[in-house]
């Protein structure tokens, strides 16, 4: 019995797959395995694609999945992998993975999702650093970002002897491979689509995403920095200028995706500066200590750059993604750092800690009909959902948005259908004491006597990362989506655009693609926000071009 991320395959030796009948029965099923391998390990072109599609989590109106993010942010917001809350001893001996899974129709896969995809793991809490991290490396073109996956997945052992295989030339690996998963993507040699790999050592599990460098990819980017709990950075040392006396001056996509991964509150932020090696040669003697001198000049700039830009760093750490050092074992004194390597960093990262101080906020995904149920003392529909802030409990009064009426809860069930007490970031089914008409969209919010916890407004300011091919102009009409709602917004007017070299704010009457900057914006109908500084769930909206259905822009609310 030999097992690999909870897929069990099992070959018997009673029979030899020689020839005819058997033959053919041996090839389908090692056929089948693959393709449930393939389901598992290769969620950004398999799984979620088909999870998503059976779902239809978000725009209802979207022509073109592949150009519209908002599934993708959405699906990785709300719907956390299963492979979150579960151990890897567990996983292993218990888990296996049919295809019965992927043949069902759209509503039993959401209530197959509601009970075990929102599995509940550890609280998330600030130090938390036993669930599994999620986690993505980003940086500009060509900075070793695949590359860095390729090796954290073969140094730790968690890749199968025919994947080695399949990305081997010449004898030799090309860990790129491991996540360049695309026709485009192999033929140019970048990365396109957000790649998630999956693996996980003897203290922690670890959901990497491989996030694209190219500035035309910014909107994957930001897709899979919404859910992180961590980044790495890459830069490329080969790239920059670091012999040169004064200030080293950074490449602009290393500062654009430093500047978006900190507004959108990702807990911690790591640099890691790759390609160290290639700066010294043992042929060339002269080369000596390049490395040192060129970590020591590259961290300086970026410690400066951190300064300036108010962003958090956890650590610099020199590596090589090719070679591997510093990258799962520790290589000592190299280039001047005596820190631990990137992966034992890692794992002492904490997740991001639950929003349990924010009143309750929860975000209708599915409703469950029991229209047959005979028990008139309470409604006979099950909202179902993810907790997005607070906790929830029987005898709580609610108010619904936008409908404003007010329901007390009768009962709370958790993922598995047991009541229990439910709080933020953990899935629950709510049923009320009455019959209340609430539709997929509509928010159960907290609610006392007294007015709610939360003002609903039309009126919103917020900092936009523009993603759209076409610059963000006052007057434009789009689609706002704010948790599973729906509602136009027009932009009111352009604030002004942030410079990302020089980190200033200019008067703009338009937002460039791939810029970040300030707008105000009027909305159809009124919502429950919060800045984002409060809450990254009721903080947070996306824009989606009515037209073409693209997603424009991501939207963190400000004060």
């Amino acid at each position: 019995m030999a097992s690999t991320f909870g897929i069990s395959l099992c070959i018997t030796r009673q029979a030899k797959p020689v020839g005819g009948r058997l033959m053919l029965e041996y090839q389908k099923s090692v056929a089948a395995h693959r393709i449930r391998l393939a389901r598992r390990l290769k969620p950004s072109n398999t799984r979620c694609k088909i999870v998503r599609g059976m779902l239809d989590l978000q725009n209802p109106m979207r022509a073109d999945n592949r150009h519209c993010a908002a599934g993708d942010w959405a699906f990785r917001r709300f719907l956390v992998p299963q492979y979150e809350a579960e151990s890897p001893t567990a996983r292993s001996a218990t888990n296996t993975f049919s295809p019965q899974e992927y043949s069902m129709n759209a509503t039993t896969s959401i209530a197959a999702n509601a009970h075990s995809t929102w599995a509940s793991g550890l609280n998330c809490t600030e130090t938390d650093t036993q669930s599994a991290l999620r986690f993505i490396t980003c940086g500009s073109v060509d900075d070793g970002k695949s590359t860095l996956i390729g090796r954290l997945l073969v140094d730790s052992r968690s890749v199968m002897l025919d994947q080695l295989a399949n990305v081997s030339k010449s004898g030799e690996a090309d860990l790129a491979l491991f996540t360049d998963g695309l026709s485009a993507e192999r033929e140019q040699g970048i990365t396109i689509d957000v790649a998630y790999r999956y693996f996980a050592t003897p203290t922690r599990k670890f959901i990497i995403g491989d996030a694209p460098g190219h500035v035309q990819y910014t909107r994957n980017m930001v897709t899979a920095a919404s859910s992180a709990h961590a980044a790495v950075v890459l830069v490329d040392a080969t790239k920059l200028k670091w012999q040169d006396a004064g200030v080293l001056e950074l490449l602009p996509q290393t500062r654009r995706h430093s500047l978006l991964v900190n507004l959108l509150r990702v807990p911690s932020i790591v640099f890691a500066v790759n390609k160290l090696d290639a700066l010294e040669s043992a042929d060339k003697p002269e080369t000596a200590g390049n490395a040192a001198k060129a970590f020591a000049k590259i961290r300086e700039a970026l410690q400066l750059f951190a300064e300036h830009a108010g962003i958090t760093v956890t650590a610099i750490v020199p590596i090589s993604a090719l070679k591997g050092d510093n990258v799962v074992q520790a290589t000592p004194n190299w280039c001047g750092y005596t820190g631990p390597s990137l992966l034992a960093l890692l794992e002492q990262l904490p997740v991001t800690a639950a929003e349990t101080e924010v009143p309750f906020a929860f975000p209708v995904q599915w409703v469950e009909k029991f229209s047959s149920s005979s028990d008139t003392s309470q409604g006979r529909r099950v909202f179902w959902g993810r907790v997005a802030t607070g906790a929830v409990q029987p005898g709580d009064t609610i108010s619904v948005l936008p409908s404003g009426q007010t329901a007390k809860v009768a009962q709370v069930l958790n993922h598995a259908r047991v009541p229990r007490h439910v709080g933020a970031g953990h899935g629950a089914g709510i049923v009320l004491d009455r019959e209340v008409d609430v539709s997929r969209g509509d928010w159960l919010l907290a609610s006392n006597d007294a007015p709610s916890h939360f003002e609903t407004t039309r009126e919103i300011k917020a900092t936009v990362a523009w993603m759209d091919d076409e610059p963000l102009v006052a007057g434009r009409v789009y689609w706002a989506l704010h948790g599973h709602r729906w509602i136009k917004a027009r932009v009111k007017r352009i604030v002004h655009s942030l410079d990302i070299n020089t980190l200033e704010e200019h008067d703009a009457t338009q937002i460039e693609p791939n810029a970040i900057g300030h707008i105000e914006l009027t909305l159809q109908e009124p919502i429950a926000a919060l800045p984002y500084s409060q809450s990254r769930i009721l903080g947070a909206l996306i824009l989606v071009d009515t037209a073409s259905h693209k997603t424009s822009g991501a939207l963190l609310l400000n004060q």
